[in-house]
């Protein structure tokens, strides 16, 4: 392999905000911050909203995930007078 052409392909912990649930996987994606992990060692973080612990179809439950207001936006719009 040619050096320096390649990404950083790392263990990441990514961290879904709206349940709170934390998995390590690895990535090439780029972070800022930092986490402890279970183990004692610090990783990369990536925040998520939605992960298979929140999404709807997975869960089977119907739950709104509104994380910028765009559902009380778009119902103040066009929505139930």
């Amino acid at each position: 392999m040619k050096k320096d052409i390649h990404p950083n392909y790392r263990d990441v912990v990514f961290w879904d905000l709206s349940s709170d649930f934390k998995f390590i996987t690895r990535s090439t994606i780029d972070t800022s911050e930092t986490i402890t992990w279970e183990d004692g060692k610090t990783y990369p973080v990536y925040k998520v909203e939605v992960s298979s612990q929140s999404h709807p179809f997975y869960t089977g439950k119907n739950v709104l995930v509104d994380t910028a207001g765009r559902v009380d936006k778009f119902r103040k719009r066009y929505g139930q007078k």
